[in-house]
């Protein structure tokens, strides 16, 4: 696997996720935000932060398979929530763990979490982008 993710002594242990991650592929993957909207376009979740986050994990999940890869070599998220505060986190966490359920693997990635006044459309509460390794 190209991506080792890792807690190291002297900073904070996260449960939710890694402080950083170690490349050793030769391929990076740069992925646009992913939201939710199905394979045809439509929306998924319209109103439900849970459904919108598993929405977009599954895309990247999806768009990983694509080129050959997987969500297991995902080295970095960046989430995009609209209006966040720290009371939507079990939804969050709801939306990762369903997706992780579906696609079969350990969700547990560094991440960054920035909350935004709006995303590209009006009905999307949520944004995942992606960077990953692949050999």
């Amino acid at each position: 696997m190209p991506v080792t993710l890792l807690n190291p002594e002297g900073l904070p242990t996260p449960d939710v996720y890694r402080q950083l991650s170690v490349a050793t592929g030769s391929r990076l993957v740069f992925l646009a935000g992913q939201v939710a909207r199905d394979a045809d376009g439509n929306r998924v979740g319209e109103g439900d932060l849970a459904a919108q986050v598993e929405q977009a994990y599954l895309n990247v999940g999806t768009a990983l398979a694509a080129i050959g890869g997987s969500f297991d070599d995902v080295a970095k998220l960046t989430i995009y929530i609209v209006d966040w505060t720290p009371d939507k986190m079990p939804l969050l966490g709801e939306g990762v763990s369903r997706a992780a359920e579906k696609l079969g693997v350990d969700p547990v990635k560094p991440i960054t979490l920035l909350g935004v006044a709006a995303l590209g459309e009006p009905d999307l509460m949520v944004e995942v982008e992606a960077t990953a390794v692949l050999p």
